[in-house]
């Protein structure tokens, strides 16, 4: 039996429908079949009002998924918990260190989970999965897990720290993403993307036998990566032959501009509002 999914972006930087709101942040509502899941919940409790707009309805979730553990994904997280009471909640142990970003004037700015969502977090602790390694998530939709650094020129993509000090580099271990299988490929959800697209890629055609990449949408990170870094990434994903490619928040202007311009026949709009339709 076949089973449609659409995805809904609920947070995005951008937003090209009237009625909504945008903000720096990521959050996407996956109807899975029968199941429904959230991927990331935004910077604040904003994806509460999109979904509402939408038509989208977050009391009945079967799942939440952090992608990793910064502000501007874990955000709503406190609001969806209380709306969605049977949630499970899915994330990286690390998901809840301590998070900086080392400013240009020196000073360290405090980029982690903020204080509303730990406290929700301690108070639904029954409710939370450990996603170290590749876990199922609803039927058919998997989480990668921790995810291998192997290119030569892939980091983070930008200075973080585990300290305010910032002398502890933060290699975002909690960084994942979301995919699932159709007869078409593979499709893939990224939040920032922190281990790179494309080891985040590779590491996901290895889960999956090797199957072929039909879309990848998300946060690439790429607004600090060098020209060397964008030529090999671009590289990459024009080698997959996948048949769309969604750059969306923390990709960077630059990286997004080079994308659409290289990849434009395959390349689509991510903003607040947009749906991806897929079949499995």
């Amino acid at each position: 039996m076949k089973h449609k999914v659409r995805i809904t972006v609920l947070v995005e930087n951008s937003v090209h429908l009237r009625g909504l709101r945008a903000e720096h942040g990521l959050a996407w509502h996956i109807q899975f079949g029968p199941h429904a899941v959230l991927f990331d919940t935004g910077q604040t409790e904003l994806l509460i009002d999109n979904a509402a707009a939408l038509g989208v309805s977050l009391d009945a979730l079967d799942a939440v998924v952090l992608s990793h553990g910064h502000y501007d994904h874990t955000g709503g997280l406190a609001a969806v918990l209380e709306q969605s009471p049977r949630a499970r909640l899915f994330l990286h142990p690390a998901a809840l260190d301590s998070k900086f970003s080392l400013q240009s004037d020196g000073s360290a700015r405090v980029v982690g989970m903020q204080d509303a969502s730990r406290s929700a977090l301690a108070r639904n602790r029954e409710r939370v999965v450990e996603s170290r390694t590749c876990t199922e998530v609803v039927p058919g939709l998997f989480l990668t897990g921790e995810i291998p650094r192997r290119t030569e020129y892939e980091d983070v993509g930008g200075r973080f720290y585990l300290d305010e000090g910032c002398t502890q580099p933060d290699m975002l271990t909690d960084d994942q993403a979301l995919f699932f299988d159709t007869a078409e490929g593979l499709v893939v959800l990224l939040g920032c993307g922190h281990a790179g697209v494309v080891n985040t890629v590779r590491h996901i055609r290895e889960l999956a036998g090797q199957r072929p990449v039909h879309t990848v949408l998300g946060g690439f990170h790429l607004l600090h990566a060098s020209a060397a870094r964008l030529d090999r990434t671009v590289e990459e994903l024009r080698a997959l032959g996948l048949r769309q490619l969604g750059p969306a928040h923390c990709t960077g202007l630059t990286a997004t501009t080079r994308l659409w311009s290289e990849l434009a026949d395959r390349c689509v709009a991510v903003a607040v509002g947009a749906r991806f339709r897929f079949e499995r």
